[in-house]
């Protein structure tokens, strides 16, 4: 190691020690001892331009721990990402700051994930890892890699405990994911201690039974040892690698080098005198670092640019060349991806019911069929749940290790991890993307899928079976809480709708997405078409059937339930009441109305309302007021025929009209 190296080494230690001991919080622990791995990785080995961070072809590098986030910021401050300056540093945790705690996608320019929760980054890399292999599929021609980059992340002890992990990796191994490479910060410390308390198996094993290359580097401060794992990583065409790096956790800190207490708070003001006598910098003033440490990271910088520069001109030769290939990539990168789906608002085609009762998930799986052929870069699959969930793609291939042009992903049994995956294919660039479970499985996915609102991605979430419509599988097979849960979530579309029109409704909404989630919760159950249903779902709620001047009832109602309404208000009606039924498929696009539309469809002057939902009743309150009543469920579902269990939880007309009755 030279010694411009050792200093720069060190600038990232000392930048980071000093910006956690200025904030008063964080994690020196990984910087400190990470700061050669990421160093050499991001020096010599990755391609990447800091003038230009998002340019197709870049190296992807994800810092799954992001609790050592000053890492993260120490490089993009030296390497010049976004002007991210000394004083941005001197902010790091502040409010309003472009340094909070944890790493943010969006943010701070160079992030390119969300990360805190652990693993979690895991899962996203092996998502990006698989749009490169696709997209290389769909736009790489002879003499034209232009889609041909490495996915990295680095992770530690805690990464690799959590389960997400090891479903990301198994699936990984599974499809031959060459490009995905996996530096574990091996120094078996966790908060509690020494991980032999809780963690002791064999870790490259486990990996390598999931089909990875296994590396060793003993010294994790050996740049040249680093050097070589992470070529013979990349020289494995077949596998992806996994690097284990012995590392000594706050390294630099005499009294905290190797230690729990190295973790999770500051080094303190005399540690921190300790740390830069150690590396050789006890004279500089705090956030400083020497001119030649600067011109050296901006040298590489120049470098860096250079690299796409080739690549840019490569890409011109392409486009001239196979201008078929182009128009491909600007509907799938460009302008032209969002004309696509512009125009199916405007396609009557799209928007015309069957006029016959069906299970939303069969008109899902229907429209499905028909946006794969108008968005050409529409991927997605479910969690070995396809035939129930109805997401598989007719004639558009399944993605394998031997078929990486395929549209259909399998994820297996792994529900938390495909949504991570999900993350990392939109974060990759260039992909539209689904995911499917059963909607009772949603529990499985909500961290990640909190992660995709945080990241305003707009995954979309296909889940079905939604209600104790369920019926014979019984209560750990019927969802009751999990509408509430994710309506709870900030920037999360979620559908139920009624029919068909209300299905392509949610489905439009959900590809026409920019910034945020979508889940569409869709029924095992058929639902009867209703004549007034239409775009009007687009607004989240709106009046289906009305009564001549102002109501003095209103039934709102999503999914199923909304043909229940429509026939309690003929019973009502009969009996001279003025009733009007509200479908409302998304809470969270309703709220995001104008007050005056809101007003319109539910006037604060009409307060006897109820709320019908087979579902948990919590939110609806919102809605129905104190003079308001629920016809929703209290307590778990039961086995039985759907018929019998909807009947026993008063999801009836008659329960319905004598709820309305009683205010």
């Amino acid at each position: 190691m030279s010694q411009l190296d050792t200093m720069s080494v060190n600038a990232i230690r000392i930048l980071s020690a000093d910006a956690i001991q200025k904030a008063n919080s964080g994690h020196p622990g990984l910087p400190l001892g990470c700061a050669p791995v990421a160093y050499e990785l991001w020096m010599n080995h990755m391609n990447h331009n800091p003038a230009n961070p998002d340019w197709p072809n870049r190296d992807r590098f994800i810092l799954s721990g992001g609790h050592g986030s000053m890492l993260l910021y120490s490089l993009l401050h030296l390497f010049g990402y976004g002007n991210l300056s000394k004083e941005d540093l001197m902010q790091f945790r502040q409010m309003g700051s472009r340094t909070p705690g944890h790493p943010e996608y969006g943010h701070t320019i160079g992030v390119e994930a969300t990360t805190g929760p652990l693993g979690a980054g895991m899962g996203m890399a092996v998502g990006m890892a698989i749009a490169e292999t696709h997209l290389a599929s769909v736009f790489n021609c002879e003499d034209y890699p232009v889609m041909d980059h490495y996915t990295y992340v680095l992770g530690g002890d805690g990464c690799m405990m959590e389960g997400i992990s090891s479903e990301a990796f198994s699936l990984a191994g599974t499809l031959g994911l060459s490009k995905l490479i996996v530096l574990y910060d091996s120094n078996q410390i966790s908060i509690e201690g020494d991980t032999q308390i809780a963690f002791r198996e064999d870790v490259a094993k486990r990996m390598e039974a999931f089909g990875f290359q296994t590396l060793l580097v003993e010294d994790g401060n050996d740049l040249a040892a680093i050097g070589r794992a992470i070529e013979e990583a990349k020289a494995d065409t077949k596998r992806p690698s996994f690097i284990t790096i012995r590392t000594q956790i706050g390294y630099g800190c005499p009294a905290k080098q190797g230690k729990a207490s190295a973790h999770g708070e500051p080094l303190g003001a005399e540690n921190v005198a300790a740390l830069r006598e150690t590396l050789g910098w006890k004279d500089a003033e705090p956030f400083s670092v020497p001119e030649e440490v600067y011109a050296h990271f901006q040298k590489a910088a120049a470098k860096k640019a250079e690299t796409e520069a080739a690549w840019r001109a490569m890409f011109a030769a392409y486009c001239e060349e196979y201008p078929e290939k182009e128009a491909l990539w600007n509907q799938y990168f460009g302008e032209d991806a969002r004309k696509l789906v512009e125009a199916i608002l405007e396609d009557e085609t799209f928007w015309r019911s069957s006029g016959k009762p069906e299970a939303s998930r069969n008109v899902s799986g229907r429209i499905l069929n028909q946006l794969k052929d108008r968005i050409p870069n529409l991927v997605g699959g479910s969690a070995d749940l396809a035939p129930s969930n109805k997401t598989a793609m007719k004639d558009v291939g399944d993605y394998s290790d031997i078929n990486r042009g395929g549209r259909n992903l399998h994820f297996g049994v792994r529900e938390l991890a495909m949504t991570a995956i999900g993350n990392g294919l939109l974060l990759h660039g260039g992909l539209k993307a689904f995911v499917a479970t059963f909607f009772v499985f949603s529990d499985y996915t909500k961290p990640m899928a909190r992660l995709s609102a945080l990241m305003r991605l707009p995954l979309i979430f296909v889940f079905t079976h939604d209600s104790i419509g369920v019926g014979e599988d019984g209560p750990t097979h019927e969802p009751v809480e999990q509408l509430a849960m994710l309506r709870a979530v900030p920037n999360l579309h979620v559908f139920r709708p009624c029919d068909d029109v209300e299905t392509a409704a949610a489905w439009y909404s959900a590809v026409a997405s920019e910034k945020t989630p979508t889940a569409l919760v869709l029924s095992r159950q058929n639902l009867q078409p209703l004549s007034g249903s239409g775009k009007g779902a687009l607004r989240g709620a709106y009046v289906l059937e009305d009564c001549e001047g102002e109501p003095d009832l209103i039934l709102i109602a999503s999914g199923s339930e909304v043909s229940l309404a429509v026939k309690a208000r003929a019973v009502l009606e009969q009996e001279g009441r003025k009733v009007r039924v509200v479908s409302m498929p998304s809470m969270d696009v309703f709220e995001e109305q104008s007050e005056e539309y809101k007003e319109s469809v539910l006037p604060k002057s009409v307060r006897k309302r109820v709320a019908v939902e087979a579902l948990s009743g919590f939110g609806w309150e919102r809605y129905t007021g104190l003079d308001g009543s629920l016809v929703t469920m209290n307590g778990f579902g039961a086995s039985g025929p759907a018929e019998k269990l909807l009947e026993h939880f008063g999801f009836t007309v008659d329960h319905i009209v004598e709820a309305a009755r009683a205010l």
